[in-house]
């Protein structure tokens, strides 16, 4: 049953016919979308028009990162199916999304997250965050896409060097964007979902086959230890306790806070637009075990000395494929990458002319602004593509970004979470928090990932950077004065406004009650969970 892994993969004429066909459709539908765009609105957010559908594939495909996709075949074949708590999470955290968080960002009609501090706090802790996800989104989403995609395509075109490649990626995924816009990102991220969806199960089938189509074959190529998402508090990868103190919370950074994923749906074109595109994107999360994780688990059993866990992927594509799949499965990568990038360098220059510019010249027409933000996803579009190289020097993509995020950003999840559930939550302390923790976070992953001063899990870390944020806000809250509550009641929850969504709602069918749906969205996830602990 052992294959032997090549040092390289040879594309027939049709694969390269259907990737060139492939990439030339979505650069057309760019252009096309973005015929007649004369509003920054309607670049940005697609001019609020998205339906369901649209935002939980826009939704999917934005997690679904040339890192992800590739990472989590990578994971599962190194260390089994541990991985997959980050994705059942997501399910969880995005249903307490669809129910107690998502209606204030889309009832306020912010048009980027950071806004939404604003109204909840003060203008100042709007623009620390607005820097600080331009930053992230610079160096860390569009610069990690551009450096997944190259290294993904070097294995298909080993004599082209990495900085090519990268350049490649930033001038298709930049272009498409610059002259779409949103709604451009949204319509092929519905295609691109539904393809990459696809060919993972297409791969899961041919694999599972291949080893003797039974569980039991499956459980003896997984690791030791490999078949539970409960590894040992000791384990270096995922310890169980790291998803309470780590995964959990970087969950709700992602996909309540994150403006890349929460700019998918603030173009929603309802609120129950918005609720059931995320409810869509959590059952979508579930899968996932089967369409990348257990398709690298069982890559253990065909290829035992695989050099690089994170080439498992494209190597049972390439191997169990026939020809003209191959090539569309290549566009699935290649547009899983251009996706993420297309939605991080849209998101990065909403901000600017968001947060930025439209305070600093708000005389500006709508069609200047369009223009500045095209313009800014040009220049973002350079700075991450001269980054992307230099993460080769890291030793783990995927665990420095985890480790990263772990440690910088739990003081924006507390200054987010606690504005809106915690009505004695003050501007001061929401200001002292971003500006204290996200330094201190940067010196704490510094210390422990880069010069090794110190020796923590990144999971564990994550839940002490989240201890002490939660610390720092809450007495810097209690040191300062309260904010008058009839000037947050529109941001900050209350039992009031849970009666009055149930009393809304009390003459609607059951089978189009958000509700519902959350509730089944928790209820198969836990119980997806059992066979596994």
């Amino acid at each position: 049953m052992n294959h032997e892994v090549e040092g390289e993969f040879d594309l027939a004429a049709v694969d390269i016919a259907v990737v060139a066909g492939y990439i030339v459709a979505i650069l057309a539908i760019g252009f096309w979308v973005g015929r007649g765009k004369q509003s920054a609105d309607s670049y940005f957010l697609a001019g609020r028009r998205a339906v369901w559908p649209l935002v939980g594939f826009g939704l999917i495909a934005v997690n679904l990162s040339g890192t992800s996709y590739v990472g989590l075949a990578g994971a599962g074949y190194e260390e089994g199916i541990a991985v997959w708590n980050y994705e059942w999470m997501a399910a969880i955290v995005l249903a307490f999304f669809a129910l107690f968080i998502l209606p204030f960002y889309l009832q306020t009609k912010i048009s980027t997250a950071p806004e939404f501090l604003e109204k909840r706090y003060d203008h100042r802790s709007r623009k620390v965050f607005s820097v600080f996800t331009m930053f992230t989104a610079m160096f860390i989403d569009a610069a990690g896409a551009m450096f997944a995609g190259a290294i993904t395509l070097q294995l298909l075109f080993p004599g082209v060097s990495l900085s090519v490649l990268v350049i490649g990626m930033a001038l298709l995924g930049g272009v498409y964007v610059i002259m779409g816009g949103l709604r451009a990102v949204e319509i092929t991220d519905t295609a691109q979902g539904i393809l990459l969806l696809v060919a993972g199960g297409v791969i899961f089938g041919m694999v599972f086959d291949e080893i003797g189509a039974s569980w039991s074959s499956v459980e003896g190529a997984a690791p030791e230890g490999g078949m539970t998402i409960a590894p040992p508090a000791d384990n270096e990868f995922l310890p169980w306790p790291g998803i309470f103190t780590g995964v959990l919370w970087l969950g709700f950074y992602y996909w309540t806070t994150n403006h890349v994923a929460v700019q998918k749906v603030l173009s929603a074109r309802t609120v129950n637009h918005g609720r059931f595109g995320a409810l869509f994107a959590g059952f979508l999360q579930l899968p996932l075990l089967f369409l990348l994780i257990l398709p690298g688990l069982m890559g253990r059993e065909i290829y035992p000395d695989i050099e690089n866990p994170d080439q498992i992927w494209q190597t049972l594509a390439f191997d169990f494929l026939p020809i003209g799949i191959r090539g569309l499965v290549l566009a699935a990568l290649v547009a899983a990458l251009m996706s993420t990038l297309d939605s991080v360098l849209n998101g990065a220059a909403s901000l600017v002319t968001n947060d930025f510019v439209k305070e600093l010249r708000p005389h500006y027409s709508d069609r200047r602004l369009l223009i500045i933000g095209r313009s800014m996803v040009g220049v973002f579009m350079v700075i991450a593509a001269l980054w992307a190289p230099q993460i080769v020097e890291f030793p783990t993509i995927v665990e420095y970004f985890q480790s990263f995020l772990g440690a910088i950003t739990m003081p924006v999840v507390v200054v987010f979470l606690g504005g809106i559930f915690w009505r004695r939550a003050t501007a001061p302390a929401s200001f002292l928090t971003l500006v204290v923790g996200c330094p201190i976070g940067l010196a704490a992953f510094v210390a422990n990932e880069v010069l090794g001063l110190i020796d923590i899990q990144f999971l564990y870390l994550t839940g002490i950077m989240l201890a002490f944020s939660v610390l720092l806000f809450v007495s810097a809250s209690l040191a300062t004065t309260a904010p008058d509550r009839a000037e947050i009641r529109n941001v900050t929850w209350s039992r009031d406004r849970l009666r009055d969504d149930a009393a809304s709602l009390r003459d609607t069918p059951r089978w189009r009650d958000y509700r519902v749906y959350a509730v089944a969205l928790v209820v198969v996830t836990l119980v997806a969970l059992v066979p596994f602990l």
